[in-house]
């Protein structure tokens, strides 16, 4: 409970007994006096009640931002070790090939042949 809240449940509770007082006294000036009272302490209470909820939802939006913040600090660290991981398997793939065409040379130099024709032949033009 802020003390907007107290206040105005005070003022309401302080108007409900000066209506009650008017009443009893025949005093109208008080218990309009006293209805005023009611209906601003209610305000108030309300207005005390609205600004609580808005600071809870305040405080839910920023622990979602920090959640939010340090999920994406996961998927960006993910994301840098599956590059990493990505690049060193492809140096590793890259140099074995390279070992094996330098091993291997006729049969890479027949392959890339094989290759050159095949891609030659199927962008020809078709007339």
């Amino acid at each position: 409970m802020n003390g907007d809240q107290f206040r105005g449940a005070s003022r309401h509770v302080k108007g409900r007994a000066q209506t009650a007082l008017g009443g009893i006294t025949g005093d109208p000036a008080r218990q309009v006096r006293g209805a005023v009272n009611q209906v601003a302490g209610g305000a108030q209470y309300a207005y005390g009640r609205a600004r609580e909820r808005a600071e809870d939802l305040a405080e839910d939006g920023r622990h979602l931002a920090d959640a939010a913040r340090d999920r994406a600090d996961d998927l960006i660290a993910d994301g840098r070790d599956f590059a990493r991981h990505a690049r060193k398997r492809g140096t590793t793939y890259g140099r074995q090939a390279v070992r094996y065409a330098d091993d291997n040379r006729t049969s890479a130099l027949l392959g890339l042949a094989a290759i050159a024709f095949a891609v030659g032949w199927l962008s020809r033009s078709r007339r």
